[in-house]
């Protein structure tokens, strides 16, 4: 209990560290709104469509980011694989309608009203 409790906790500041850099940079915001890239699965980002090198840029340091911090808070007894997988399935969940993922099948979805199409392992 006390292990999912801080892997809870470490996955919140990931989430949180995301919410915070979209804020930041308004090139991720708008290749987000655009459906230009989207979240997968194994809990980074990656590019929907035609790979410019804004977008590879923009995504890279995105996904640098998230792989230090899932490194971190994997050191809490889960592995890196595990922890991002495990924030996959919830930056899946938070994204809005309009805005692109990766269903378990490997193909991009647009998010609807509806849940989004996630992963059977994700809780």
């Amino acid at each position: 209990m006390k292990k999912t409790l801080m892997m809870l906790a470490a996955l919140g500041t990931v989430l949180g560290a995301g919410a915070a850099w979209a804020q930041r940079d308004p090139a991720y915001a708008e290749a987000r709104a655009q459906g230009l890239i989207g979240e997968q699965p194994d809990g980074y980002l990656g590019i929907v469509g035609a790979a410019t090198p804004e977008l590879r840029g923009i995504v890279n340091n995105i996904n640098i980011q998230r792989k230090a911090a899932y490194t971190r808070s994997a050191a809490n007894g889960a592995t890196v694989e595990q922890f991002a997988f495990t924030s996959g399935c919830n930056l899946i969940l938070k994204t809005a309608p309009g805005e692109k993922y990766q269903g378990p099948d490997g193909r991009w979805h647009t998010r609807t009203d509806a849940p989004p199409e996630r992963d059977p392992r994700c809780v």
